[in-house]
């Protein structure tokens, strides 16, 4: 028997698997025709020689028809000519010996049907059910393919949503009292520490994604063209020896055609299975290469490099994730190393089969070879992501799990109140789940585990549990006083950190009417700002505006320069007898008093704030003698008036369409119904940028509305406010709370 160079699909076709599949497809379909074949020829031995003549006639015709589809496929990329492959030109040899033996004996008519054409049946279902999963594992290889792409673009979606919030945080922290500083620079750290998590989970991400798509290409589906390769190749093999039992059966059957079946039985094994694999792949190579690389993408708002953060707070991010993937890759790699002894002995016994030392199914064979294999692919997934996820770490800090002492945690739901050891908040939400050390007993959210250090002292005793968590609390009430104290937000990208850039191409862009926007007792904003950053910078190629946020109406004015120009830093508060300054406001709507206590005041009034918003209410004077109560929302807080030494006569608007400049707008009304007197505290926010409703559960807004706040949402992006005794919701990201 002839040995033919023995070919590899995947090595040769690369990402060639819908062609290969097709022409796989069509070997298995042809066993229905040879089936059929020796079904009509069974029914056409009593005919004999006439209709045995015709009958060959005819499949030489069908074979013509079949014989490019094939030999070379359905579309191939080198014209074959008039070559056909090994199995066809025996198949042509067995129909000229047909022509030849028209004299068929009618005894062996019922051995064709029962032992050929069933087996034929057999084996064409099994090796299509067989091609199906394949085709089906294909599918699945092409979701995984997907599912890491879009894993990435979904962690590159969550990087830049939080560089986004770390922005709000920092313009929060801006923005807020100085009794809300704090809590708001706090916020704001904790939102950065999220940031460096997310940044690191995205380069890791990367490394992920480019590895296992190079699996993908270079090692799964070649595994799976070669397993194609194999199944065909069975199928000739399976087709050979049925063809055998026809030809002996005949044999006996018809002694004086004797000489020439003994011709055609010495031409069927002539058949080698990769004869036809060899024709296939030599009509079908094409040229091919590797898709690009991912690679680090900055955010928008917050210009970064592709460095792993390497502060503090990231080594033990990334301490606590290579304590969870250096166990998992030894174990998966123990598993692969089972799946793969377990391929090798399906392959022992498969050669035995072809020798003939072993009776069992080779189809079955194939079929357990194809599931260990698909098996063992899974194993391989989980082992590459856990080593790459390890190698991308300690290649820059090193192996940070060395001597670590990993807390054992177990996520536990804790059902009296109970505050995290790392960041001092308490843990709540659906059942108030969170980690526990049945160890040392710190206690954490589950979002803050992957930021506790690896310090257990070990197994404690209770009392020294109960002196661990107030000495834990301690120090993370402390460590919140110590960040908002002296926050470090503009570290160098080279010692681990992230330098935030100016992010506005000038005072002049979609979110310049935004940019010097007054807030609530605050200065503007550029008042603040060093000597480089009060001048609005060329935006960079990779910072542009946002692109998700429908930028406010642009008004046609020109602009001043910065105000930083002009004004400088503003002076401290000034003291008297009376103690600090009070705050000053300005009346946005008219209100006329209903009870008493109340003051009627006239819309645009200045008023001094005597005491602070109480339940929807603040305290004003209006002016000699006149103080009382009016509602919170019918304020607008101003900024303190800088010295007047420090202003300098600023440019003159020569043009200006601002609706806060006309004359014929309609005087504006405030709220139908004041709030109830000694209600419950209310909060406001007002809208950074104009949004329209998408539907009657949305609010429409302008630049500058402002609703009352019900609440910030539960994390998916929508806030819900109330406005004229309605509540609907609208972007979180769209407003400011005041």
């Amino acid at each position: 028997m002839a040995h033919a160079e023995t070919v590899s699909f995947g090595a040769e076709l690369k990402d060639g698997y819908k062609s290969t599949d097709a022409w796989v497809a069509h070997g298995i379909q042809w066993l229905e025709d040879i089936e059929q074949f020796y079904r009509e020829r069974a029914t056409i031995e009593k005919d004999y020689s006439a209709k045995l003549n015709g009958l060959a006639k005819k499949y030489f015709e069908k074979k013509a028809k079949k014989s490019s589809s094939l030999s070379v496929g359905e579309t191939p990329s080198m014209t074959p000519g008039s070559l056909e492959s090994a199995s066809l030109t025996t198949w042509t040899t067995q129909l000229s010996t047909l022509e030849i033996c028209a004299a068929e004996h009618d005894r062996f008519s019922q051995d064709l049907v029962g032992q050929v054409a069933k087996a034929l049946e057999v084996y064409r279902a099994r090796f299509e059910e067989l091609r199906r999963s394949h085709a089906d594992y294909q599918t699945k290889l092409l979701k995984e393919r997907d599912s890491s792409y879009s894993e990435l673009k979904k962690t590159k979606t969550k990087y830049d949503s939080i560089c986004q919030e770390v922005e709000n945080r920092r313009k929060k922290t801006e923005s807020s009292f100085d009794y809300g500083k704090q809590k708001a620079q706090n916020a704001y750290q904790q939102q950065l520490v999220e940031m460096h998590n997310q940044k690191n989970t995205y380069l890791i991400a990367i490394n992920v994604a480019n590895k296992l798509k190079e699996k993908y290409y270079h090692e799964y589906v070649p595994e799976l063209l070669d397993s194609l390769q194999d199944l065909s190749e069975t199928r000739v093999a399976k087709l050979n020896s049925v063809w055998t039992l026809a030809v002996n059966l005949e044999t006996t059957a018809m002694q004086r055609s004797k000489e020439h079946l003994d011709h055609l039985s010495r031409e069927i094994p002539h058949n080698d299975p990769s004869l036809d694999s060899m024709m296939f792949v030599r009509h079908n190579t094409t040229q091919w290469t590797d898709p690009p690389d991912m690679v680090f993408e900055p955010s928008p708002v917050w210009l970064d490099n592709e460095s792993l953060a390497v502060d503090e707070a990231s080594r033990t991010f990334l301490r606590n994730m290579l304590a969870k993937s250096k166990p998992l890759a030894r174990e998966m790699k123990a598993e692969i190393d089972k799946k793969s002894k377990e391929v090798e002995n399906i392959k022992r016994i498969r050669q035995s089969v072809r020798e003939g030392r072993d009776k069992r199914d080779e189809a079955e064979l194939v079929k357990s070879l194809f599931y260990v294999s698909e098996e063992k692919h899974a194993m391989e997934r989980k082992r590459l992501t856990a080593e790459i996820e390890v190698s991308t770490i300690t290649a820059v800090v090193g192996d940070l799990s060395l001597g670590a002492k990993n807390h054992p945690f177990k996520a536990e739901t804790f059902k009296i109140p109970t505050n995290c050891d790392l960041c001092g908040d308490r843990i709540w939400g659906l059942s108030a789940k969170g980690q526990h050390c049945k160890d040392c007993g710190f206690t954490c959210h589950s979002k803050c585990e992957m930021k506790v250090p690896a310090d257990c002292p070990g197994e404690q005793s209770k009392e020294e549990k109960k002196k661990l968590k107030v000495e834990r609390q301690e120090a993370a009430h402390a460590a919140m006083a110590v960040e908002v104290t002296s926050p470090n937000t503009n570290r160098h990208p080279a010692s681990g950190g992230l330098a935030r850039q100016d992010t506005m191409s000038s005072l002049s862009s979609g979110y310049a009417t935004s940019a010097q926007r007054s807030v609530s007792g605050l200065p503007p904003r550029s008042a603040g700002l060093g000597a480089e950053e009060s001048v609005a910078q060329p935006r960079s190629p990779i910072d542009p505006a946002p692109a998700s946020k429908p930028a406010p109406a642009r008004r046609n004015r020109v602009v001043a320069p910065p105000p930083a120009a002009y004004v400088s830093a503003p002076p401290p508060e000034p003291t008297s007898s009376d103690g600090p300054s009070r705050a000053r406001g300005k009346m946005i709507y008219s209100y006329e008093a209903r009870d008493e206590g109340e003051l009627s005041v006239k819309e645009g009034k200045d008023v001094t704030i005597i005491e602070p918003d109480d339940g929807g209410w603040t305290k004003i004077k209006a002016g000699l003698g006149q103080e009382g109560l009016v509602p919170t929302a019918y304020i607008e807080e101003l900024a303190p008036e800088p010295e007047a030494s420090s202003i300098v006569e600023r440019p003159v608007s020569v043009y200006s369409d601002s609706s806060a400049t006309s004359t014929n707008i309609a005087k504006k009304k405030g709220p139908a119904v004041a709030p109830r007197r000694g209600a419950k505290k209310i909060k406001y926010c007002e809208a950074l940028y104009a949004y329209t409703a998408q539907s009657d559960a949305e609010f429409d807004m302008q630049e500058g509305d402002r609703f009352e706040l019900i609440s910030m949402g539960g994390g998916d992006g929508w806030a819900d406010v109330a406005k004229g005794g309605e509540t609907r919701n609208v972007p979180a990201n769209y407003i400011q709370e005041l």
